[in-house]
């Protein structure tokens, strides 16, 4: 599933809602979401589940090829985090 997908779904449940309002809302929703996680904010959707930005420190790795040892720089990595209702739903 894909973004037009979810434009899709959206028009199809409510008939005052064009594919492009649709389209424009699904893209709101996930540019605030990215713009939230750039500011190192938490994002919770109740039901879904929580988007973090989480620090990676620094730390020391090896080249595969030579064994040699480099420094791995310090990044942020964004994680998803699902709400027990969305993993209720995957098992069921």
């Amino acid at each position: 599933m894909n973004t037009n997908d979810l434009a899709d779904l959206i028009a199809a449940s409510d008939e005052k809602i064009s594919k492009a309002q649709a389209k424009t809302l699904v893209d709101g929703v996930f540019k605030a979401i990215t713009e939230a996680a750039a500011r190192g904010e938490e994002i919770s959707i109740p039901g879904f589940g929580k988007f973090k930005v989480q620090d990676k420190p620094a730390r020391t790795g090896r080249n595969p090829s030579t064994g040699a040892a480099i420094e791995i720089a310090a990044t942020k990595k964004v994680v998803f985090q699902p709400a027990k209702a969305l993993k209720d739903a995957v098992i069921s």
